[in-house]
């Protein structure tokens, strides 16, 4: 996104760089990401380009073309689609521009920025258009700073882009992603959560991301319907949508179906009762003790039948005894101010990861308490 996209001397400049890179790895082509695509295209800019990237604006697709004799483009920044893991907001309705009063975003996936889009938008043009040849995504991650819809508002200190958020958890948007990406798996994902006292009797929307074609809800036993994917309009191309669901407490079942007509798989949501006991799962059970190693632990509470506490705030401490010590610890709220290093922090949308090193051979334990519940621990070996 540099500024001189609209001058001979950025033409220049780009042909000058794209060479140097050829001249040091002639294999693969070049390609960098414009934000002004009508100065891009004026000024040859663009077109020097082995592979011309535009970020954003999918609607200015069909026009770049026609200026671009390669015959194809590249999305090389795309979606900034916001949300917050695990938080949902009422109504369910596309904007550009939301802001709410927590400093969180819906993770509906329907919000996004004045200059961004939606997945949905991307894939269309992708899947429409020949000449549109893929893309990259901002972001993968939550990152500290550009906190957009929030730039001025307290105290959001992290973006709100990624498909994974700050530590690392998935969000909703992760398994949209996967459904459309991931042809070699089955994707099966209900949102929201079904954990909302004070909701019964409201119009509470379910989502579900699948690969499949169709699928039926069912709502503690009683079908709303089943559903087919809808190539005609924004949201249900690539998402199955029943939007006139009212919350009652209970189970969501969703039943989805292939082509054929046969069941690809089901997927259980149920409503959660309080905490009852904490959860640790580590992304590997041993590392190395050379000190550039380390394992992530997945904290969160489950009810007593053990059902995913999905609104739980607990504050959780941490100890870790043995051959490792503790790093640090994130729960993905892009709102939060405790410090990473800091061996107490409240679980987000009941999650939090908390990040382990090994500093010698041997056992280590990582202690996990919380006021009101019994205390959780996980052994790793650090090798």
């Amino acid at each position: 996104e540099i500024p001189e996209q609209w001058s001979e001397e950025g033409r220049q400049l780009s042909e000058h760089l794209q060479d140097i890179c050829h001249r040091f790895d002639p294999t693969r082509p070049v390609t960098q990401g414009m934000d002004r695509a009508e100065d891009a295209l004026k000024s040859g800019f663009a077109q020097v380009m082995d592979v011309p990237g535009f970020n954003y604006r999918v609607h200015k697709y069909d026009n770049n073309i026609k200026q671009l004799l390669k015959g194809f483009l590249l999305g090389s920044e795309t979606a900034s689609t916001v949300s917050s893991r695990g938080v949902y907001k009422f109504p369910v309705e596309p904007s550009d521009s939301k802001t709410y009063a927590d400093g969180q975003c819906s993770s509906y996936d329907v919000e996004y920025c004045p200059w961004s889009n939606l997945p949905d938008d991307d894939w269309r043009m992708q899947d429409d258009r020949d000449y549109v040849i893929g893309e990259f995504v901002w972001t993968g991650y939550d990152y500290l700073g550009e906190p957009s819809p929030y730039d001025e508002y307290w105290p959001s200190r992290s973006s709100y882009f990624g498909i994974c958020d700050l530590a690392g958890l998935p969000k909703d948007r992760f398994w949209l992603y996967r459904s459309h990406w991931r042809t070699d798996v089955n994707t099966l994902h209900v949102l929201p959560h079904w954990t909302f006292p004070g909701r019964e009797g409201e119009v509470t929307p379910v989502y579900c991301y699948t690969n499949a074609p169709s699928a039926e809800l069912f709502v503690n036993g009683k079908s709303q319907g089943r559903i087919v994917k809808n190539p005609g309009t924004r949201l249900d191309r690539y998402r199955l949508r029943w939007n006139d669901v009212r919350y009652e407490p209970g189970e969501l079942k969703v039943v989805a179906y292939n082509y054929d007509g046969s069941v690809m798989g089901e997927k259980v949501v149920r409503t959660a009762g309080e905490p009852a006991r904490i959860v640790l799962e580590a992304d590997r059970s041993s590392i190395s003790s050379k000190g550039d190693d380390l394992a992530f632990v997945k904290v969160s509470v489950v009810d007593k039948d053990g059902t995913p506490c999905p609104t739980a705030t607990n504050k959780m401490k941490f100890e870790v005894k043995g051959a490792a010590k503790y790093r640090a610890a994130c729960n993905g709220d892009a709102t939060s101010l405790v410090a990473f290093n800091s061996t107490e922090m409240p679980l987000f949308s009941g999650e939090l990861v908390v990040v382990v090193e090994g500093t010698k051979q041997g056992k280590a334990t990582l202690k996990v308490s919380a006021d009101g519940l019994p205390e959780e621990t996980l052994s790793i070996n650090i090798k």
